[in-house]
């Protein structure tokens, strides 16, 4: 048995973790006027976000297609891969994870183990890690799957929408609604549930907004310490280096990486958003 792990590129995998982990990807693509660009490849971050500045329309996203998923798994076979460990997008805002199953089963000779992250981005990427470093101590599938499935319900990360703009326009997120009409200051707080990403809390100001988040994180890691973590931001370096600073100082003993929103999620949450995310788990990062 030979086991791959397979994501797509909303977990946003650095150089640096795909050199310590040998994790595969496949592309979820940004189009603008009907024309798809793989996000991480044919258009840069720099690129997406002045372009995205200039439309009078959003973006659209999309999954990869099922041949292009095909293409991949038989990539995988070649390379003596027997078992792929596919760790995908939520369900709930994309259908890459369906695309996983489906694929599966158009290819012999490998078998697809799909996992709904039911998240995104790098708490997603956390999973993929977990999956690499089970499989290099000597984990069975299904042991691998299982401890996936568990980080699942053991992971949350709390979001702020600095621009309503993209959110009112995008339409996919659940209880948006709720905001519309009360655009001055209003800083949306998202989260996942089921899923989805739903509107939790509306906060007046950006500082009261990521304090917020804070204090969400905490009643969620409820005091233990075996935890690993992510500040998410749009565009927005600068400010997520800076929270950094006080979300260490409010979690001493966790490890936080800073790391960028992708564009298919900046697509609906706008430039300027941030986020906190946790999963109860010491990856040893």
């Amino acid at each position: 048995m030979k086991i791959a792990v397979l994501t797509d590129s909303t977990a946003n995998i650095s150089d640096e973790m795909k050199e310590r982990y040998p994790i595969h990807e496949v592309y979820l693509n940004v189009l603008f006027d009907g024309q798809p660009y793989r996000e991480k490849v044919d258009m840069s971050m720099e690129e997406f976000y002045i372009r995205m500045r200039a439309e009078s329309e959003l973006p659209t996203t999309s999954q990869p297609a099922v041949g292009e998923y095909v293409g991949k798994l038989e990539e995988l076979k070649a390379a003596g891969y027997t078992d792929v460990i596919a760790v995908h997008l939520s369900s709930g805002i994309s259908g890459t994870y369906q695309s996983a199953i489906t694929a599966g089963d158009m290819v012999e000779g490998i078998t697809v183990h799909a996992v709904d992250s039911e998240i995104s981005l790098t708490p997603q990427a956390f999973l993929c890690i977990r999956a690499a470093q089970m499989i290099k101590q000597g984990a069975l599938v299904d042991e691998i799957v299982a401890e996936l499935q568990s980080m699942v319900r053991e992971q949350a990360a709390y979001f702020m929408v600095d621009d309503l703009k993209n959110l009112k326009k995008g339409g996919r997120l659940t209880g948006a609604q709720a905001f519309v009409g009360s655009m001055l200051q209003v800083k949306p707080i998202l989260h996942f549930v089921e899923t989805k990403i739903v509107a939790a809390e509306k906060v007046r100001t950006k500082k009261k907004a990521l304090k917020r988040i804070e204090e969400l994180t905490a009643e969620f890691i409820d005091g233990e310490t075996a935890v690993t973590g992510c500040v998410l931001h749009s565009n927005a370096e600068a400010e997520a280096l800076e929270w950094l600073k006080d979300v260490q100082h409010r979690f001493p003993d966790i490890h936080f990486i800073v790391s960028d929103i992708t564009p298919v999620i900046a697509t609906h949450l706008g430039e300027g958003a941030m986020a906190l995310g946790v999963v109860k788990r010491d990856l040893k990062l």
